[in-house]
């Protein structure tokens, strides 16, 4: 992806996810907008975009951060909301391990913990383990922490798949984590 729509991703992200005040939109209680407001919008606070660089972005993303409504007059973030929505996520019954990314020095607090979802709505878990490396890595010295997913699921624990493939949940106890690559 060009840094132009690695740029225009990362301000989508923000809007979507975070601070859709940022623009002046609303996001509707599944965290839809309109996609007409939403370029408009952009548009006057700088960011050169029209509907084709859009659907662009949307399709080419490796991450699929995004996605439209079945009609294409919506969009929104697949996840990692910091405000509060209800994706609609159905459950789903996890694979018996998923994993998750992050960086060493957030090892002790977990082993303590558990994973929380902190500013988030969920915790975020990958199917695979090079996906959770590479988000580790974004954080520091990375470290890939092995979830127990079936076992959480069998205890009660509640999973839902977004639209990419990410699986949230809101919270993974200590006793469910494997820390492989590390020493606590």
């Amino acid at each position: 992806m060009s840094s132009e729509l690695i740029s225009l991703s990362k301000f989508l992200s923000l809007i979507l996810r975070h601070k859709p005040e940022t623009v002046g939109i609303e996001l509707d209680s599944a965290g839809w907008t309109d996609v007409d407001v939403l370029l408009r919008n952009m548009r006057a606070a700088g960011r050169l975009i029209d509907l084709p660089l859009l659907q662009r972005l949307v399709h080419e993303s490796d991450k699929q951060r995004f996605t439209f409504s079945e009609d294409g007059t919506k969009i929104r973030a697949n996840q990692g909301h910091s405000t509060q929505v209800d994706l609609r996520l159905p459950r789903a019954a996890p694979p018996s391990l998923l994993f998750h990314g992050t960086a060493t020095r957030f090892a002790p607090s977990i082993s303590a913990s558990g994973l929380k979802a902190g500013t988030r709505t969920h915790v975020h878990l990958s199917a695979d383990a090079a996906n959770a490396q590479k988000v580790g890595e974004r954080h520091g010295k990375p470290v890939v922490l092995i979830i127990e997913a079936a076992r959480m699921h069998a205890a009660g624990h509640v999973f839902n798949v977004a639209q990419n493939g990410v699986w949230l949940v809101s919270e993974v106890p200590p006793e469910y984590i494997q820390f492989p690559d590390y020493e606590i």
